[in-house]
């Protein structure tokens, strides 16, 4: 009985990263722009940011400062309506700075 709750706890957390992932958290982002994006994916620097459902996710650059990934996606989809970097929201002036990058 043991073995099997301990392969039912392992096989369940073997989803937990994904769904993480696939919600730009808690170690990456997430770009809602305010228009959905012409392309379903695109690079900024060495960033591959995926788009479904109108929010763009990518893999956290340990490279790049939030901010700077934040204002590059804005630079490549237009005006982001939020931005979500490893777990936290930016709040309303951060996001106000990155949209100034927003072509």
């Amino acid at each position: 009985m043991t073995r099997f709750f301990a392969a039912a706890a392992a096989a369940t957390l073997a989803f937990v990263p994904a769904a993480g992932i696939a919600q730009g958290t808690p170690n990456g982002y997430a770009a809602t722009p305010v228009t959905a994006p012409a392309k379903a994916s695109f690079v900024t620097r060495s960033t591959l940011w995926k788009c479904n459902a109108g929010t763009c996710i990518a893999p956290a650059n340990g490279s790049t400062r939030d901010a700077i990934a934040c204002e590059l996606v804005a630079r490549e989809v237009g005006k982001l309506s939020a931005f979500r970097a490893n777990g936290a929201d930016f709040d309303a002036a951060a996001l106000e700075k990155c949209n100034t990058k927003a072509h």
